[in-house]
């Protein structure tokens, strides 16, 4: 049997990779090859960590446990489309000139977009209404 911090690393890595559809209790014991205790000791571990979440689900007339990461890796098609990468004023731009990512309407309607595909994206409304939307 590996050691216990193998299967966490195993465990979190695997969980990480199902993404936002998070992976029943019972395939990730399976996928590392572990009992079902260990591999529920493990769940509870990275849960108590902060690490992943487990939320209870009926699954088959029997009550298991769906895991999903806190944290999902960045991608660069999260920034992709920001319109500081293509700015002519992206040499001089600096929160502490008049050139501000602060007062920048472009970045601000781009930041707001994403909310409106994804409200999670932004964070909360408390994001969303600390911009200034001139």
């Amino acid at each position: 049997m590996p050691k216990r911090n193998d299967l966490e690393q195993k465990a979190l890595h695997f969980v990480v990779g199902t993404g936002h559809e998070g992976v029943l209790q019972s395939e990730l014991w399976r996928e590392l090859g572990a009992s079902s205790r260990e591999g529920s000791r493990v769940a509870i571990k990275l849960e108590e960590k902060g690490l992943i979440r487990r939320e209870k689900e009926l699954q088959g007339g029997r009550w298991t446990y769906r895991l999903f990461p806190k944290r999902l890796p960045a991608s660069i098609e999260s920034i992709a489309d920001c319109p500081c990468l293509l700015c002519q004023d992206n040499a001089r731009c600096d929160p502490t000139t008049a050139i501000s990512p602060k007062s920048c309407l472009k970045l601000t309607e781009w930041i707001l977009s994403l909310g409106k595909e994804d409200p999670a994206a932004l964070g909360g409304d408390s994001f969303a209404q600390g911009l200034d939307p001139r």
